[in-house]
């Protein structure tokens, strides 16, 4: 089979972590090899459009807190949830206590156990509460900060499928894309977001730029920590744990933007 084209990459990215309507031509490794590279672009996309929302609120009178709703629940919709869904399962299984089997079998069902009603609960509100933090600096931090967070949350996803993480389960989006990225490229997209992001603050100002870089970094840190005790756990990573991950990324990211000094 030929090498896939970037443009197999973005529609494997885009068919795979969001709603909107693309033919994905290639399932293969290599083409989620590419998609998955492509992650951070599915990000920016919806983080735009959620920050966006929660921009127009503002100008039209709404206040901070409402915007903030608006700008976790775009993402949400533009995903059908899957990444929510995926960490309140995550938690399930990490809260379980069982061993591997067993936690991937509670993760696989359909309900949601008390573990993941809880991280969700406080994941959702924190990541409400951050926005409207940002939201009250201005419309133009709140709508950054969204797509910010969006685009780290898809960072995540490439990191996590570097070489050697391998997949739990041997079916499922987590074996079709597990361990298909090189680390090297994983790493080289991570530093291109931090820079890129850095990028965009400076518009804002100079401790925005280092805000920002300092949102990517932290993200990807917190994402990895989840990673490793997951592959402790269940030996490896699940459909379910690329949507923890990406919204684990996502609240440490808006978390590290909603700290420090605030315009008034």
């Amino acid at each position: 089979m030929p090498r896939s084209r970037p443009v197999d990459g973005l529609r494997f990215a885009f068919g795979t972590l969001s709603v909107i309507p693309v033919h994905v031509r290639r399932w293969d490794r290599d083409a989620a090899r590419a998609g998955m590279l492509c992650a951070p672009v599915v990000g920016l996309v919806l983080g735009l459009g959620a920050g966006g929302a929660g921009a127009a609120l503002v100008a039209l009178g709404a206040s901070p807190l409402l915007a903030a709703v608006a700008a976790v629940a775009v993402p949400a919709a533009g995903t059908r949830g899957l990444h929510l869904d995926g960490l309140a399962d995550t938690a399930d299984g990490l809260g379980s206590g069982k061993p591997a089997p067993d936690a991937l079998r509670i993760m696989k069902q359909s309900d949601i156990g008390p573990f993941g009603v809880i991280t969700l609960v406080l994941v959702v509100f924190a990541q409400v509460a951050a926005l409207a933090e940002l939201y009250a600096e201005g419309w133009a931090h709140g709508l950054a900060g969204a797509a910010l967070a969006a685009t780290a949350a898809r960072l995540a996803l490439t990191l996590a499928a570097r070489a050697k993480v391998p997949a739990a389960r041997p079916e499922g989006l987590g074996a079709a894309v597990a361990g298909t990225v090189p680390a090297g490229a994983a790493l080289a997209v991570a530093v291109g977001a931090a820079v890129a992001a850095a990028a965009a603050g400076a518009a804002l100002g100079p401790y925005d730029a280092v805000r920002n870089a300092a949102a990517v970094l932290l993200a990807c840190a917190a994402a990895e920590g989840l990673l490793r005790h997951c592959r402790r756990r269940f030996g490896g990573v699940t459909g379910d744990v690329f949507g923890g991950l990406a919204e684990t990324a996502a609240t440490a990211a808006l978390l590290v933007l909603a700290l420090g000094p605030h315009a008034q």
